[in-house]
């Protein structure tokens, strides 16, 4: 080999060097593969928040009606989750996450409508920069957030609509009302998008450059649903999923009217037992439902694993000093009742708020729900069959005002992320207790008219087409058998 090879060598092994130095910033920019950890801790809490609304809310639901009924509320919540997995793959993923272009202040568009483009290998950005985890496991996740919210509804209207009818108004409903909702309060276009955009801002120079790099951030910043515009936090669906709910499920009561004899016969739970599995199965899945929504296996979903812990604890034992303080007893029910509004009060506050303000927030709720269901329903002397107004919208208005309370620094909150302020790093941005609260009581307006006003609309619509309400004869009969020819229970003769 001739020697000015090996002279060269040096020189090679050199430029070797620096084009690895090159070549390292593009590598860089290669999009960041998921981490193993966050995808299976992903879908696990799927699984979870799938178990939340069968068989959890689905017996919960069953024990609370009469026994000519249960089949009728096994049979809604479990056709509602069939019915709203195929029209979230559909359109519903698409409309809720993605840009809507002019209307994306209030819904997405249809650019992944059948699911086009979500492949094994595309990735969904989380909370943190450069973290992301597969499209398809974020798709299954939010879905069955989708799912469990408007079988919730039902409980208002329980025991007298029918079965047709209330599958075309889920139909309608999750359309027009829970997809929009879902993408004002939780769209937006993610850490990186902001920290990439305040990167040029903060590289600018004067003049032209930094006007477009300013334009460049605010673009980015407004990429998002309007109540997520306004600063709204909303952890994982007190809005979205409960205040939705609820105020759907009183509007739907009293289009339907009251059932027959309602306060004038007995209308207790037929099994308090299967109420109890319910609302334990509840419990458990909503792990998923509120730690899943860090949406990685961190400290952020360990927060809200905590909480989720002592604020239904306390919610359930302020229930019951309650009860024991007004009437010398206490009882199943208003245990599971009192773990319930727990639940839905930290829903929005489960990774913002500290353990200690978990608990507060839990004991307020559980007050609060209960004055609600008793004094307010019996005042008002509407027909709300299984409290989803009293517990839901009225625990989730507590939770999401409370949310901008408790997310405080100085009460033990997290304080709200600023992804622009230290572009790439996860800073806290300065809190300011009567702008966040302002935020917080927008968005609860926001989601009370549009789910109020739109299920109203909803509901007439379905009433002049089909009929919404079962007949009186049908209501007596009971819907399990009336509307579906079964029994919930065999007895021998």
């Amino acid at each position: 080999m001739p020697r000015f090879v090996f002279r060269l060598l040096p020189t090679a092994a050199l430029g070797a060097v620096l084009l690895t130095l090159l070549l390292e910033p593009a590598l860089a920019a290669e999009p960041p593969a998921p981490d193993k950890g966050d995808t299976a801790w992903m879908l696990a809490a799927s699984v979870l928040v799938l178990m939340m609304t069968v068989p959890g809310l689905a017996l919960f639901y069953a024990g609370l009606v009469r026994a000519k009924n249960v089949v009728s509320m096994l049979m809604q919540v479990f056709a509602i989750v069939c019915l709203v997995v195929i029209l979230w793959a559909l359109y519903g993923y698409s409309l809720t996450f993605t840009n809507g272009g002019f209307a994306n202040d209030f819904v997405g568009g249809l650019s992944k409508a059948f699911l086009r483009g979500v492949t094994p290998e595309s990735g969904a950005g989380t909370f943190s920069n450069h973290v992301v985890i597969p499209e398809l496991v974020y798709v299954c996740f939010q879905m069955t957030f989708a799912c469990i919210t408007p079988a919730l509804i039902v409980g208002g209207f329980a025991e007298r609509m029918k079965f047709s009818a209330l599958m075309l108004f889920i139909a309608l409903w999750v359309t027009f009302v829970y997809f929009p909702i879902a993408h004002m309060v939780w769209y937006w276009s993610g850490p990186d998008a902001i920290a990439e955009a305040a990167t040029k801002l903060a590289q600018a120079a004067d003049g032209a450059a930094k006007t477009a790099a300013e334009k460049g951030l605010a673009d980015a910043q407004a990429d998002a649903g309007l109540a997520f515009q306004w600063g709204a936090i909303d952890f994982a669906g007190g809005t979205v999923v409960h205040i939705n709910s609820g105020i759907a499920a009183l509007v739907g009561a009293l289009m339907l009217g009251k059932r027959l004899g309602y306060r004038q016969e007995p209308m207790s739970p037929h099994s308090v037992t299967l109420t109890c599995v319910g609302a334990a199965l509840l419990w458990v899945g909503w792990f998923g439902f509120n730690a899943g929504s860090a949406l990685e296996a961190t400290g952020s979903a360990s927060l809200a694993m905590i909480n989720t812990f002592v604020a239904t604890a306390a919610a359930a034992i302020a229930w019951l000093f309650v009860e024991f303080v007004f009437r010398w007893k206490t009882s199943l029910l208003g245990l599971c009742s009192g773990a319930i509004a727990g639940l839905v009060a930290v829903t929005p506050a489960a990774g913002y708020a500290g353990p200690m303000g978990a608990v507060a927030l839990g004991a307020a709720a559980g007050v609060t729900c209960l004055f609600f269901v008793s004094v307010i329903k019996w005042l008002l002397r509407y027909d709300d069959s299984l409290d989803v107004f009293g517990i839901h919208c009225i625990g989730g208005i507590v939770g999401a005002i409370g949310t901008g309370l408790l997310v405080n620094p100085d009460w033990g909150g997290t304080g709200i992320v600023d992804y622009a302020l230290k572009p790439g790093t996860a800073a806290v941005a300065q809190y300011v207790r009567d702008t966040q609260l302002l935020a917080q009581a927008k968005a609860v307006g926001l989601t009370l008219v549009w789910s109020g006003i739109g299920s109203l609309v909803i509901f007439k619509i379905v009433d002049v087409l089909i009929g919404a309400r079962v007949t009186p004869e049908a209501e007596q009969t009971g819907l399990d058998v009336s509307q579906h020819g079964e029994r919930g229970y065999a007895y021998e003769h």
